[in-house]
């Protein structure tokens, strides 16, 4: 992830090499966001809960992503958004960014 803007969720990076970027994403309450970011490679997200992450595009748009655990979801380099968490309980997610292409 890159060109960020400081958030309130945690972001813990679990591994990095030259090939993946592996950080997981904790949200302690409700309204939590990981910041305004864009990101530079292509990336996969594991979420670790049932439940909404709310997420701010470009424009002022914003959507709303219904999650389920362990049902991963693939995105594309120069995604740009704000993720917020929708939910009355902490959560997670796994993001998973691989590295072989950059924008």
């Amino acid at each position: 992830m890159c060109d960020t803007t400081q958030g309130t969720a945690k972001g813990d990076i679990l591994i990095e090499n030259d090939r993946v970027r592996v950080t997981r994403w904790s949200f302690a309450a409700k309204g939590d966001n990981t910041g305004w970011h864009r990101h530079e490679h292509d990336y996969v997200v594991i979420p670790q809960f049932d439940g909404t992450l709310e997420i701010k595009l470009p424009g002022g748009e914003r959507t709303t992503a219904e999650l389920r655990t362990g049902e991963p979801y693939y995105r594309p380099l120069g995604t740009e958004h704000d993720v917020i968490s929708g939910n009355d309980f902490p959560c997670a997610f796994i993001e998973v960014e691989l590295m072989d292409r950059k924008g």
